[in-house]
């Protein structure tokens, strides 16, 4: 995933969207992009998440029902959303954002064929969503 570049578009407007667990992104470009909460937690650009470098990355699986409940902003480059299994330590720059949007079909392929290859499932065991958030219906 991208660092920070002075040339991203800054966001125009960010919508949380708690029941249908989608974020809502416009930048400054002209772009504009739904971004669903178990594609923003899998690939949250944390530790947790990523590691400390190439090939310490850990699949995130299990995440189908995960919601966003909270945002926080960081700065004025990016957003820390508190997801509803508890993670909440990914800071998601205006960079990461774009990219995450912008690359969105060819990364959840990707993360579908690693779920795969891995034996692993989007779905929890036990189920971590809080009640009545109405997550669920994108899969």
């Amino acid at each position: 995933m991208p660092g920070l570049d002075h040339t991203t578009p800054n966001p125009t407007e960010i919508t949380l969207h708690k029941k249908s667990c989608m974020l809502e992104i416009a930048f400054d470009d002209g772009s504009h992009f739904q971004l669903p909460a178990e594609f923003l937690r899998v690939y949250s650009p944390s530790a947790e998440v990523r590691g400390h470098g190439k090939g310490q990355e850990t699949l995130q699986t299990g995440k189908h029902d995960v919601a966003i409940l909270a945002l926080e902003p960081v700065g004025s480059y990016g957003i820390k959303p508190t997801f509803s299994d508890g993670h909440n330590s990914g800071i998601f720059s205006w960079d990461v954002l774009h990219y995450l949007g912008a690359n969105q079909p060819a990364l959840w392929a990707d993360y579908l064929e690693r779920l795969a290859a891995a034996g692993a499932s989007r779905d929890a065991s036990t189920p971590k969503i809080p009640p009545n958030t109405g997550c669920g219906s994108h899969r």
